[in-house]
């Protein structure tokens, strides 16, 4: 059985940093992009960023782009999401899941699958 979970989310100052995970679970990201994506209060799911694990290549969405970092820890089959300069408009649900489709698509999360039950951030004093 195929599983994801994303997991580091918290309460987090303004200015501040946090670091989402994203294990997988019966599927090796091998293959795979996975992308995270997120969810705030009467909004639909955005795209954050993807990072496609076998030959690299990494997307981010503008809002993100030089303050987030995905990086991966290949023996634990993990994806990371490091988040620096948090605003509160960064404040989601952050989920992450898992695609094949070419790099043009990546932003559409329609094309993904195998969600994670998704790990809240608040960003807020």
């Amino acid at each position: 059985q195929v599983q994801l979970a994303e997991s580091g989310g918290g309460l987090v100052q303004p200015g501040g940093s946090q670091r989402l995970s994203c294990a997988a679970s019966g599927l090796s990201f091998s293959g795979y992009t996975v992308g995270w994506f997120r969810q705030a209060p009467g909004a639909e799911r955005e795209f954050v960023a993807a990072f496609r694990w076998s030959g690299g290549g990494t997307a981010y969405a503008d809002s993100v782009k030089g303050r987030f970092t995905v990086s991966r820890d290949i023996n634990k089959n993990t994806l990371y999401l490091q988040m620096s300069s948090l605003k509160p408009e960064d404040t989601a649900i952050y989920y992450c899941g898992v695609t094949k489709v070419v790099r043009s698509s990546w932003s559409d999360q329609l094309h993904y699958y195998y969600w994670g039950q998704g790990t809240q951030v608040t960003v807020s004093s």
